[in-house]
């Protein structure tokens, strides 16, 4: 993450006090890299958390924000876990305490039980050679067995400085747990053409984004607000494999929150072939990156490969939109072939692009007798 305020002076003390959403969302606008769930609108999405909009002051220069979702404890509601999911949007390079010690005063005195917070930091990453030479070499089952492409020293030093803080991280293994996945798979925009882009995909993808626009008349892709007819199809998408899904009011929720905001925050791409929907997906862009957030597919004219043609479009549109990195969001590390998510890694693989680990999720007990329970009540429920 770039910063592009000033650092703090060595002797300052920074402060944490609530600010508005409208001051949260300027300084927003002033970072090239911020993740939509640091947004003030998602608060306004997360109707089932309270959200608050907090500041971080040198001085009277406001340096930092976050969003922080408050999530009550079950029989215990005055206690709340305050979540920054892939925040907060801070100077992560220097030393932590001077951000991280204000920002755990100001939740405690506000009934905050715990802290859980997922820097926005990279620490490894594998190309997609390495990728596909993983999922085909019969002793490499994960990600991790490989030696990065590239390493992040922020995002390391971050983590071995949290760790001796005292925060406990979160992320499992297998890469999917309760907040965002740790692992994530991107595909770089910055300084490259859509002739660079084809390129760099692999054969398969290639081929069928070529098939879409020619297939008995082509896949017709277009920006759309049938959020209805892509919501039957997600449904249907998630009958098929096998996941629970999220009812329409989420999704219009999300896009009246999202574009309130900024009219080109979100966007819903559907494709159709012959008048058929047989694809749609959701684009949400701030700054400089853009996030591949939900995709469905019909079972019928899968042949047609409406939803290489759904991507492809929202690359393309990412591209000329000037973003640097075009994000797939959440996969697994594993590479095992046997393993039914592998077949996640490998639908991403093809665009190019790299398999990217992240510091990922930790938590700082404030209150630690309550967190226990809280931690104990999530076993229970499978979290």
């Amino acid at each position: 993450m770039h910063f592009s305020e000033p650092a703090p002076t060595a002797d300052s003390r920074l402060t944490v006090r609530s600010i508005s959403a409208t001051e949260h969302l300027a300084f927003v606008r002033t970072q090239r890299s911020v993740s939509f769930l640091q947004t003030p609108a998602w608060g306004r999405v997360k109707t089932e958390w309270r959200s608050e909009s907090l500041g971080w002051y040198d001085g009277r220069r406001l340096v930092g924000a976050g969003l922080v979702l408050h999530r009550p404890v079950p029989r215990l509601r005055r206690f709340t876990l305050a979540y920054l999911p892939e925040g907060p949007v801070i100077d992560w390079t220097g030393e932590l305490a001077p951000w991280l010690d204000p920002l755990a005063a100001h939740l405690r005195a506000h009934g905050a039980f715990a802290i859980r917070l997922g820097p926005p930091l990279p620490t490894d990453a594998w190309s997609a050679a390495q990728v596909k030479e993983g999922i085909a070499a019969p002793g490499t089952s994960r990600l991790t067995d490989m030696p990065a492409d590239r390493t992040d020293p922020v995002g390391a030093r971050v983590a071995d400085r949290l760790r001796a803080a005292g925060w406990l991280p979160q992320s499992p293994e297998h890469g999917f747990g309760v907040g965002h996945p740790q692992f994530k798979y991107e595909l770089p925009l910055a300084g490259r053409t859509e002739d660079d882009l084809l390129r760099g995909m692999n054969q398969l993808w290639r081929r069928n984004i070529r098939k879409a626009t020619r297939a008995n008349g082509g896949v017709e892709v277009t920006v759309g607000a049938d959020l209805k007819a892509f919501h039957e199809l997600y449904v249907h998408t998630a009958e098929r494999d096998r996941f629970t899904p999220r009812p329409l009011h989420y999704f219009e929720t999300m896009f009246a929150a999202l574009s309130a905001e900024d009219p080109e925050r979100i966007r819903l791409y559907l494709a159709r072939h012959q008048g058929d929907l047989v694809a749609a997906a959701v684009l949400i862009r701030v700054g400089g990156r853009a996030w591949y957030s939900y995709g469905a597919s019909s079972t019928e004219k899968r042949e047609v490969r409406g939803s290489n043609a759904c991507q492809w479009a929202m690359i393309r549109d990412s591209l000329a939109g000037g973003c640097d990195v075009y994000d797939l969001r959440g996969i697994t590390p594993t590479l095992d072939a046997d393993d039914p998510h592998v077949g996640l890694i490998q639908f991403k693989v093809g665009t190019g692009g790299r398999a990217v680990r992240y510091v990922g999720e930790w938590d700082l007990p404030l209150r630690p007798m309550v967190y226990r329970a809280f931690d104990l009540y999530m076993k229970g429920r499978g979290r």
